[in-house]
Formats: structure tokens, C-alpha cells, sequence
């Protein structure tokens, strides 16, 4: 079966900034994006020298050159020593778009047939992995703007929408709706499209700024225990008042009320 088969691209996601521009445009983007995102960065020669993330994006967008061309062999070496200086391991035949960040850069997996759109972001220890042993279409696509949290896990074919926020230590399985906040094992939607924050002319990396599904649950667990103390504390007390039988009365004869005086 053909690349063209095996390899469909997503309109959002396609491999357009690779044909369409140079080599070096490219690798210039993903430089100036690094300062938009990360306050740490002080200046764009200091972000070539010491950012792995950009290091590792560099060698995959050459070794990415080699597997178009049908060098594969050319491009698995040239990924390996790639994967070897950053840590980072990206599939040669994998498509990135343009502005990628990865930062920190330590422990990322992308593989083969992931796709990743514009201005995406990825923090370390994230794997965009695959679900299955056949050939074919087997790795997320991440669309435009989408960050990822670090140590999430991103698994299986599926479509992360645009804008899409992922918590940190997720795991998602099924494809996600854009601009969202998903989170948890596995992740769901924590934060719909309505209510999520805008920011204007920039990316949101407020990734952080999430509800807790966990906290909200137990809150709700111990607002209705306290609901249901109160009610029984009443009861108890219409039936002291009324002259209800007490716990050690023996002639109390109604399973239900010595029930109720034992809590």
C-alpha cells in the first residue's frame, strides 16, 4: 500500500510548511517561537545552543527531508543521533508543523504516523504513541495551538482538537472537541469550549488553571453527608420528643425506629 494511503494527512495537520519552505525559514520559526512561550529564554543564539527540545526538532526536520526522499535508512541514523544529544526521540517520517516547542525537552516520544499542526507545545515527558502492532495510520494528530502537559500520554489514532489544553500525566485515548481542557486516566473534558479562558494574539500555556474532578466529587460527597446528619439529628430528636421508645427499652418493638436511635 502506498504512502498516500497509509500516511492521509489532515487538512489542519498537513505536511505544507515542509514543501513550501526552506529548511531554514523553518528552523528560524522554531527558534522565535521558544520566547513567546518560555520566559527563560533570553535570546535566540542562546536558544540554539542550549535548548534540547530545539535541538531535537532540528535533526528531525533534516532526517524528515531524508524520509521524503526515500532515504530511510539515512533518516532513521540521522534520528538516532538526534535522540542520542537532546533525549528526545521523533520518528523521521512523523509530520510537525511549523512553531513546534518542546520544553525541557527531556523523555518525549513522537511517533511514525503522528501528525502535529502550528504552534503546538509539548512539555517533557510527553508520548504521542501507538495503539496497534498493524501498519498504517496508528498515532495521534495533534491540530493547531493544542499544549500538552508534561508526562501525558496521547495514545492511538486519534484527533486532539485545536486549542485543545491536556493536563499534565493524562492519558488520552479518544479523540477531543476544540478548545477544551481535558485531564485524568483517562482524560475527559474538564473545562468545555464556553468557559475556556481567551487569550488574545498569544498561546494559553495556562495549562495549570484547571478544575480538580476528583475534589469537586468528594465536596459533593461531603456536602450530602452532612445534609443527611442533620436531617437524622431532627429526627431523632421529633422522636425523643414524641416519647419514642429509647435504644434500651425492650418494648420497643419497631425495627425502623431502633434503627434510627442506634446511628
Amino acid at each position: 500500500m502506498s504512502d498516500a494511503v497509509d500516511f492521509q494527512v489532515n487538512s489542519s495537520t498537513a505536511d505544507i510548511p515542509s514543501r513550501t519552505s526552506s529548511l531554514m525559514q523553518l528552523i528560524k520559526e522554531d527558534i522565535g517561537c521558544v520566547r513567546q512561550r518560555d520566559p527563560a529564554a533570553r535570546s535566540e543564539l542562546e536558544t540554539l545552543l542550549t535548548y534540547p527540545g530545539v535541538h531535537a526538532l532540528i535533526w528531525h526536520r533534516i532526517a524528515h527531508r531524508f524520509w521524503k526522499a526515500d532515504w530511510r535508512f539515512s533518516a532513521r541514523l540521522l534520528s538516532w543521533f538526534g535522540r542520542f544529544l537532546s533525549n528526545v526521540d521523533i520518528h523521521p517520517a512523523a509530520k510537525i508543523g511549523r512553531r513546534f516547542f518542546i520544553d525541557h525537552g527531556a523523555c518525549v516520544v513522537i511517533g511514525e504516523t503522528a501528525e502535529i499542526g502550528d504552534d503546538v507545545t509539548l512539555y517533557h515527558g510527553v508520548t504521542l504513541g501507538g495503539t496497534s502492532w498493524f501498519p498504517g495510520k496508528r498515532h495521534p494528530t495533534l491540530e493547531d495551538r493544542v499544549v500538552v502537559g508534561a508526562g501525558a500520554k496521547i495514545l492511538g489514532p486519534i484527533t486532539v482538537g485545536q486549542g485543545t489544553r491536556v493536563g499534565a500525566n493524562s492519558v488520552v485515548i479518544e479523540s477531543t472537541p476544540p478548545e477544551v481542557t481535558v485531564v485524568g486516566i483517562p482524560a475527559k473534558v474538564v473545562r468545555p469550549q464556553l468557559s475556556h479562558r481567551r487569550v488574545v494574539g498569544h498561546i494559553d500555556l495556562d495549562h495549570h488553571l484547571m478544575p480538580d474532578p476528583v475534589g469537586e466529587a468528594i465536596s459533593v460527597v461531603l456536602d450530602r453527608v452532612e445534609f443527611l446528619e442533620a436531617r437524622l439529628a431532627h429526627l431523632q430528636k421529633r422522636l425523643r420528643d414524641g416519647g419514642a421508645p429509647l435504644r434500651d427499652d425492650k418494648n420497643a418493638t419497631s425495627p425502623g425506629l431502633r434503627a434510627v436511635e442506634r446511628v
